[in-house]
């Protein structure tokens, strides 16, 4: 019997470990949700853009939303297979895309992209199953796509805008606020001040020191602008707005739509041209966030002005600008 038992405790340490080290080599992160409405949903966020620094937002969305709201999350990242480090400026490879197959709703952040096919399709599959999507800043641009990529019409600059214009409603313009200058003030589109993504966000509440992108307007489709953005003349959030034809009409930066791919079913899409890491400091972006979040989902009727939007853990996002991303961090040290 002490044999036994020895070899029991040995196996399950055996066991314990390879577990362990299994989680370590993971080159994704889940976090399962604890008790809330969202319990039993599963939501996939996308990171990979080599400038506003998604990989240091998403897992923090994604813990907001699991240990809050109870939603099932899985982080995914841009990763270097060499290292098995996260590298937002590795085009080439944002493995466990295959979550996307079992996914209720992907929020992605991503940036000229050259995924191989292989993990394309997972992506493309989702987008085209009907089911929603929440976009954030860079992803309206998401993909650069090489002359082998079986799925082309995904690249930015094809004549109707490839995914950013078709799918989320716009493609990458230009800068409209002057970069790292003109910060952005978020103001209700007009109509739109009791629409529930902008539930429960005082007015001048939503700010992020990320300049207002160019849109074409009308924007295409549906596309119902929700939030509009107000060019400062600094990088303050009690800035003053910016005089002239910036603001004149403001640009939106937040806007809802619908697509309707393959599957013939209509999807919700809720697009933002705001998100880089450091503006998620902020109450009104991640408030807007969360709320997009339950909307794309058809949960709007939960949505109230006391939805949990504190941050878990810390978070000290750095700087978005390109090669300031932290080197020699693993999938693993999000968990």
């Amino acid at each position: 019997m002490p044999g036994r038992r020895a070899w029991l405790l040995s196996l399950l340490g055996w066991t314990v470990l390879s577990a362990g080290l299994a989680q370590a080599d993971q080159e994704w992160v889940v976090y399962e949700g604890k008790e809330g409405p969202g319990k039993g949903k599963h939501i996939v966020l996308v990171s990979g853009d080599d400038e506003y620094r998604s990989e240091e937002t998403l897992p923090q969305l994604g813990k907001m939303l699991a240990t809050h709201h109870g939603f099932k999350c899985t982080v995914l990242f841009p990763v270097d297979p060499a290292t098995g480090e996260i590298k937002p400026d590795y085009q080439k490879n944002i493995p466990g895309l295959e979550a996307l197959d079992t996914a209720d709703l992907m929020i992605l952040c991503t940036r000229f992209r050259n995924l191989p096919d292989a993990q394309m399709k997972h992506f493309v599959d989702y987008v085209e199953s009907g089911k929603p999507i929440v976009a954030l800043r860079t992803s309206t641009h998401a993909f650069n796509l090489d002359g082998q990529s079986s799925y082309q019409d995904y690249s930015w600059n094809k004549p109707d805008g490839g995914f950013g214009r078709r799918v989320l409603g716009e493609t990458w313009v230009a800068h409209h606020g002057v970069h790292g200058k003109e910060s952005t003030r978020g103001i209700a589109a007009p109509g739109e001040e009791n629409h529930p993504i902008v539930r429960g966000i005082k007015a001048g509440e939503i700010w992020g020191p990320t300049d207002v992108y160019t849109v074409k307007l009308p924007l295409p489709g549906d596309s119902k602008p929700i939030v509009l953005g107000q060019v400062l003349v600094g990088m303050k959030a009690d800035d003053a707005p910016l005089e002239g034809a910036k603001n004149d009409p403001m640009m939106p930066v937040a806007w809802t739509k619908s697509y309707t791919g393959k599957s013939g079913k209509a999807s919700r899409i809720f697009t933002t041209t705001m998100g880089a890491a450091t503006d998620f400091e902020n109450t009104g972006v991640r408030r807007m966030l969360v709320n997009a979040t339950y909307w794309a989902l058809g949960m709007e009727d939960q949505i109230t002005d006391r939805l949990n939007i504190d941050l878990v853990g810390e978070f000290k996002p750095t700087k978005f600008g390109f090669g300031g991303f932290v080197k020699g961090v693993k999938p693993a040290d999000h968990r």
